[in-house]
């Protein structure tokens, strides 16, 4: 991100409120007792907990962030269950995920099935078999409503790419999501609105504001 100075800084401003967990790389959790003290650690070092050397300073984060795409799909549901444990001693923490948009998901459909989770940003690009392509909205209305029926989350968002070159597919214009997609998919009471990937290109592009009057 441009201009935003540094994480701790850009933390401490409240204008960002989630811990991502996951990306690509090499993770997973072997046990349900693994997944226990994960929660710890998030919690003492990134949520409201209390611990000597926190990560970034007096920040207090609102929630996690579970960004799941490789090696094992197990005890995802247990770090679920854990974090969302810790909203009975006061402070809500708020669960979010942003699984690719095959359905069901492979690597956190499970813990998307807890009910735990309050929003979750799925990706509709990078998958023709469930994305729109130019003039073709069928696979995306058919997989948005698979998940927006099946996943028990507060409210689910369309994820999107803010410009051509963020994704290799799925980029749609303003004009198509405004005039067909989002017609098609606000109709749901479990829509939640869009989200863009990534803040840089909106930068650049601000795709954000020619739909954000639709949205």
């Amino acid at each position: 991100m441009e201009n935003e100075g540094t994480l701790i800084e850009t933390c401490v401003t409240v204008n960002y409120a989630f811990v991502n967990e996951g990306g690509a790389g090499s993770y997973s959790l072997t046990s349900s007792e693994d997944a226990r003290q994960v929660t710890i650690y998030l919690w003492n070092n990134l949520l409201s907990g209390h611990s000597s050397n926190r990560l970034l300073g007096n920040a207090v984060l609102d929630g996690v962030d579970f960004y799941i795409e490789g090696v094992s799909n197990l005890h995802w549901d247990d770090l679920a269950r854990y974090l969302k444990g810790y909203s009975k001693r006061g402070k809500k923490v708020y669960l979010t995920a942003a699984p690719q948009c095959p359905f069901p998901n492979a690597w956190i459909g499970d813990a998307l099935k807890t009910g735990f989770f309050d929003y979750v940003w799925v990706q509709f690009y990078n998958n023709p078999p469930c994305q729109y392509t130019q003039g073709a909205l069928s696979n995306l209305e058919d997989a948005w409503k698979q998940w927006t029926l099946s996943i028990p989350a507060t409210k689910i968002f369309l994820g999107l790419p803010a410009a051509l070159q963020v994704a290799g597919s799925g980029f749609i214009l303003a004009i198509d999501l405004s005039s067909s997609v989002l017609p098609a998919i606000k109709g749901s009471n479990r829509y939640g609105g869009v989200m863009l990937w990534s803040k840089y290109y909106d930068n650049l592009d601000r795709y954000n504001s020619s739909i954000k009057s639709h949205v």
